[in-house]
């Protein structure tokens, strides 16, 4: 067993993707995956080993968990390749800048597990911190590849369900409207991020007019060569708080991918809900021909109503036989139906305890990325009041 790793911790981050290899190879070191109780106080618990962990191998993680934990909202991957992007930045997946920013991603993925209550219990997960080769065969042998294909009937269960979950189905309403917000508001930063680059790089024409006017003044000269040079830092600023905004926007696309995940959980119980009426259904069949038996009444018309009609009826012992044996298949189907009726309960339950969690650790990531975000458009704005007060400053020494 994994044990508790909500003592997880790390220093250094967890290392740099390879620079001499695969692009999309990350080294995990310096974690710690002691237990929190296991560690004697005052002492630190010993780093593991240096790893390896390709992008894929992430992938291959969280499809276990997803499959495993059907229930839960799991923690989505950073994108592979750059959208939302302005023009000036490249959607290359090999830029440098990109690159770390997904190692920032994927490090908060992993965060994300190991302080999920559930998650981080997950030997798999464990073992994908810890194993450098081990894991992979693991992982593969839980056998959750074969569960991944019944997970493809619910792409039409869901128009099936006769008698849907009015909770989910909001949840998953709410899910749509949220990606088409968030889908909104980082075309909308693009956009603005395009503008403001071409704004804050024309005042570098300011720069180089006032050196240039320089040039041909006495008295006037020094001033308007300091502004001039304010009027470059001002433009060469750019490039940094827009580096940095990449940042906000990251916080805002893990959202957008998590509405994935909701909506997963949501199909997910819309696939349980199905199976649940389907076996419901045939129990209703089985006894309804268990009475049309008993009877010798036929409510509906049947090829086997038909067929006793033409050929006459069956033998005594036929029937009793027939009516034996949709006995017993009553009896299992009863028993299936009131496993489904509790693993469905159960289901709804697991699941809406994890959503509750997960709106508030939502509401309170969100909260706290745009209060960030607006207090960097202020920081920015000042260092632009400062610039030109600056500006002002040289001009009054003139």
């Amino acid at each position: 067993h994994a044990g508790n790793l909500h003592g997880l911790s790390h220093r250094n981050t967890f290392g740099n993707f390879k620079q001499d290899g695969d692009p999309l190879c990350v080294l995990l070191s310096d974690w710690i995956l002691s237990p929190a109780e296991s560690v004697p106080e005052g002492s630190t618990p010993a780093a593991p080993d240096t790893l390896w962990r390709r992008y894929s191998e992430f992938e291959l993680l969280r499809t276990y968990l997803l499959v495993t934990y059907s229930y839960i909202i799991i923690p989505p991957l950073p994108e592979k390749r750059a959208e939302f992007v302005w023009h000036k930045l490249t959607a290359d997946n090999l830029d440098p800048d990109f690159v770390e920013r997904r190692r920032v991603g994927l490090e908060n993925f992993l965060l994300r597990v190991a302080s999920h209550p559930v998650l981080s219990n997950d030997k798999i997960f464990f073992l994908f911190l810890t194993e450098e080769k081990g894991w992979r065969e693991a992982v593969l042998e839980t056998g959750f590849q074969d569960k991944v294909d019944s997970r493809l009937k619910s792409l039409s269960a869901s128009f099936r369900v006769k008698n849907p979950d009015k909770r989910f189905t909001a949840l998953k309403q709410y899910s749509d409207e949220l990606n088409t917000v968030i889908t909104q508001l980082l075309r909308v930063r693009a956009r603005v991020a395009d503008r403001l680059y071409g704004v804050y790089k024309v005042h570098g024409n300011y720069g180089r007019v006032f050196s240039e006017w320089s040039a041909i003044e006495k008295e006037m000269g020094d001033g308007l060569q300091s502004a001039g040079h304010h009027m470059d830092t001002y433009a060469a600023s750019i490039d940094d708080i827009l580096e940095e905004e990449e940042h906000y926007a990251d916080q805002l696309k893990e959202y957008l991918y998590y509405t994935e995940a909701v909506r997963s959980v949501c199909r997910k119980h819309e696939l349980v809900q199905y199976e649940l009426e389907m076996e419901a259904l045939d129990l209703a069949h089985k006894k309804q021909q268990k009475e049309e038996l008993a009877t010798g009444t036929v409510r509906v018309f049947s090829l086997k109503g038909m067929t006793s009609k033409l050929f006459g009826h069956e033998s005594p012992e036929q029937r009793e036989s027939r009516l034996a044996a949709l006995e017993q298949s009553i009896q299992e189907g009863e028993q299936t139906l009131k496993e489904k009726n509790t693993e469905c309960q159960e289901f709804v339950r697991a699941a809406w305890e994890d959503i509750e969690r997960f709106k508030e650790q939502k509401d309170n990531d969100l909260r706290e990325a745009l209060i960030s975000y607006a207090i960097m458009q202020i920081s920015m704005c000042k260092k632009g009041i400062q610039v030109w007060s600056n500006a002002k400053e040289c001009f009054n020494k003139m």
